[in-house]
């Protein structure tokens, strides 16, 4: 089992910037591939971001790459999601995501474990 918070959500305006974390409890963190998605209202839960196991490699989506840098910490059980130059079109609630293997990254029914999600609101 394991278990997800995520934290550092808030409202702020166009062109801030936000850092995201997610802490899991668990004591075999690095055998856990995270992923962050977010859903906005009336929309499908769409991917973010994911990191490997160890961190070395890392998959964005096109919507945030170049603005948005996903890491982890896995001596502290932890994963980030640094978020800069955000957009209004990036308000969503944001979860965090773990599976020992997902079969395809971007799939949220391909992770088993699920955060209750941070909500971020970016105003214009």
């Amino acid at each position: 089992q394991v278990h997800l918070v995520e934290s550092g959500g808030g409202l702020v305006q166009a062109g801030d910037s936000l850092r995201l974390a997610c802490a899991a409890s668990t004591r075999s963190f690095s055998n856990y591939v995270i992923g962050w998605f977010r859903q906005a209202p009336g929309k499908e839960r769409e991917f973010v971001a994911v990191i490997m196991w160890s961190g070395g490699t890392t998959h964005y989506a096109d919507s945030v790459k170049g603005r948005f840098t996903i890491s982890r910490d896995n001596a502290e059980n932890m994963a980030y999601l640094q978020m800069n130059s955000l957009k209004p079109e990036d308000t969503a609630v944001y979860y965090c995501a773990a599976d020992p293997s997902p079969l395809s990254n971007g799939d949220p029914d391909e992770y088993t474990y699920w955060g209750q999600g941070t909500q971020v609101t970016v105003s214009s």
